[in-house]
């Protein structure tokens, strides 16, 4: 579908963005000039397939000019981070047509994306492939590179797997936000390895052959990228080591929770977690076995669930799954959050930070750059240096003997750095912007 870009607009007249938008080059007032005065430069000798121009009349914006824009998932099962940002997204271009390997959201993560449906791959048909779909790992170069975006002037890939690795043609502008290279075949392969119980014997020799084949296809296919788009400082630097490529930086949206009432604050901690190794839930677990008269809440589930009942802290409490509405309540209640993965961004402590519950966090990854440490002169948490269960029990006595100096109103103002309408402004700002240098160079 046609997409409108506001391309009257300077770029300067926006707020100061919280992020760096590096590697842009301030090149765009010459097209922006010609787009007004109605001379719109041809990508590649004509557009794209677009409306007839009485369909675009009665709305279209001064300066504005009709494109068509796809966005590319890597797959829709389940609503987590990704799918919040591909929401935000999908909002920027309300007329864009979504692309994934598969779509089998439910109805009600399906009205977040304004009820569309995703155009699939072959694995879409693939009998259980709503169960199983991930074992096909090795054919997702193969369904990636079947999915036909070539009617369309902008591509924007929305990737932490094989999304970037769709296939475009030179005179489309191929814009990929990445919220990580894939893991399983760069920083985090053993791991995934032991999680999946393959790091020994014959299937291991053979999955590792799928994960080496699948590397070497991630790092070929990046040129296929116009511009990365990443969604923090470290994983900017991942981008770097991985495909020797910049990266502009735009933090991901983080919308605040809207509660009825104000919560009073309990004694109890909180985290709210998959459950899985990376997560090192298991750490919390036995830190709190260290401070036997604090309680910790743990919310969320996965396959460390056992492992962590199984360590028998008598005062941490599994509660699995809960509504959205059940967990702010307890973030908003809770005396603080704590979170010891090293995450490519981590919005659950900005979610709570939202809510202005204070975060006693590892300080490596994402949550460097989103949470205020007892250095800065309105702190919103505690940092700790070592991924191990004594410095999460120090940074814990720690945050208590500084919580004076942590207000609930210093971790909202710290989240509102990452609103959705933030997020909004800054990408359809450098999208324009990069829109622009592709046509000059066409």
């Amino acid at each position: 579908m046609a997409q409108i870009i506001k391309s009257s607009r300077p770029l300067e007249s926006y707020p100061p963005a919280s992020c760096r938008l590096r590697t842009i080059e301030d090149s765009s007032n010459e097209f922006r000039a010609t787009v007004s005065a109605g001379k719109m430069p041809p990508i590649g000798g004509k557009m794209s397939a677009s409306p007839p121009p009485s369909a675009l009349d009665d709305n279209r914006p001064p300066g504005a000019i009709a494109l068509r824009v796809a966005v590319v998932h890597d797959w829709l099962d389940t609503w987590r981070g990704g799918e919040s940002v591909l929401a935000e997204i999908c909002r920027v271009y309300p007329d864009a047509d979504l692309f994934a390997l598969v779509d089998f959201l439910s109805d009600a993560d399906r009205e977040k994306l304004q009820g569309r449906r995703a155009a699939t791959s072959f694995l879409q048909r693939v009998p259980f492939a709503r169960s199983y779909f991930r074992l096909m790992l090795p054919l997702f170069p193969r369904a990636i590179e079947s999915l036909d975006v070539s009617a369309y002037d902008i591509v924007i890939s929305s990737s932490h797997a094989v999304a970037k690795g769709v296939r475009t043609r030179p005179e489309q502008l191929h814009i990929c936000y990445c919220y990580t290279p894939m893991r399983y075949a760069w920083d985090l392969r053993e791991q995934y390895l032991r999680q999946v119980g393959l790091e020994r014997g014959l299937r291991g020799w053979l999955v590792r052959r799928v994960l080496a084949r699948l590397r070497t296809w991630d790092r070929a296919t990046n040129v296929r990228v116009d511009h990365f788009v990443a969604i923090s400082d470290y994983i900017a630097q991942r981008i770097r080591r991985a495909y020797a490529r910049s990266a502009s930086v735009i933090y991901p949206p983080v919308s605040p929770a809207n509660m009825d009432a104000a919560i009073a604050r309990s004694a109890t901690y909180v985290t709210v977690s998959q459950l899985v190794p990376y997560k090192r839930v298991d750490l919390i677990a036995e830190a709190f076995a260290m401070l036997p008269d604090r309680e910790l809440v743990v919310i969320g589930d996965g396959p460390e669930r056992g492992r962590i009942e199984a360590l028998g802290v008598p005062h941490v409490r599994l509660l699995g799954t809960v509504s959205d509405l059940e967990r702010d309540r307890w973030l908003a209640a809770a005396r603080a959050f704590v979170f010891a993965a090293e995450e490519d961004f981590g919005i659950a402590p900005l979610e709570a930070q939202a809510l202005g519950t204070p975060v006693v966090a590892f300080g490596r990854g994402g949550t460097a750059e989103t949470i205020r440490g007892l250095d800065n002169a309105a702190p919103t948490g505690v940092l700790f240096d070592d991924q191990t269960a004594t410095a999460i029990a120090a940074a814990i006595r720690s945050f208590e003997a500084n919580a004076a100096r942590i207000t609930a109103e210093a971790c909202r103002e710290n989240a509102r750095r990452f609103a959705p309408e933030r997020f909004r402004r800054e990408f359809r700002a450098l999208v324009e912007t990069r829109w622009a240098q592709h046509n000059l160079r066409s």
